[in-house]
């Protein structure tokens, strides 16, 4: 990996490692996300959790600049952040998992579900990217880390395959939590861990790798 990788980034008057750098975006965009979807389903009328997908908020006037705005800062934010990390890791393989996620969550943010077959195929790169994002990042960490990467990572794509049974006809398969709750499974595991791998490359120590 070439050395001038891992060199710090120039905000104004402040320099930040790279690592570091990605841990503020990483964080900003989980827990702006999360705090967008509390928001938004408080003042959508009638909207459901268990009945509701996350993307109807986006379809709703009281809601849909707020959600739809949110998700495509979601993508960008992930984007740059995968990028820091290669430039403090070196791994292409890895960012190209992390910019294929920001594009599936820009995607879905800027062409709605009212163009269902459109979003559906955004939303489906990006609940698959940002959880097989976890399972790549587990490869370059240790520890407690590493196991709730893989943790996050694999209970997001099992509800996956559950959505997918579940939108071709078998609606039983979502069980009591419905539809809006088995998509919640995908997207709050991995959205939590963000913001606990973002808190944590905050406080890694210079050369310490991941």
């Amino acid at each position: 990996m070439p050395e001038t990788l891992s060199q710090p980034v120039s905000i104004g008057e402040t320099t930040i490692r790279p690592r570091r750098l990605a841990g503020v975006l990483l964080f900003a965009l989980s827990a702006q996300f999360m705090t967008v979807i509390m928001l938004a389903a408080a003042m959508a009328p009638d909207y459901d959790f268990g009945a509701s997908a996350i993307s109807d908020l986006g379809t709703i006037p009281e809601t849909a600049l707020l959600f739809n705005g949110s998700l495509v800062l979601v993508g960008v934010l992930n984007i740059a952040g995968g990028y820091l990390l290669y430039r403090s890791e070196g791994a292409r393989w890895l960012l190209g998992i992390y910019v294929a996620a920001g594009i599936g969550a820009i995607g879905a943010g800027l062409v709605p579900l009212d163009v269902a077959d459109v979003h559906g195929l955004f939303a489906l790169v990006a609940f698959l990217g940002f959880n097989l994002e976890a399972l790549g990042t587990a490869t370059r960490l240790t520890g407690v880390m590493r196991v709730l990467s893989i943790l996050a990572g694999v209970l997001g794509l099992l509800f996956v395959v559950v959505m997918i049974v579940g939108d071709a006809g078998n609606t039983s398969v979502f069980g009591p939590i419905g539809h809006g709750g088995a998509e919640r499974m995908i997207v709050y595991p991995v959205m939590l861990w963000l913001v606990a791998f973002g808190g944590y490359l905050l406080g890694r120590d210079v050369g310490a790798g991941l």
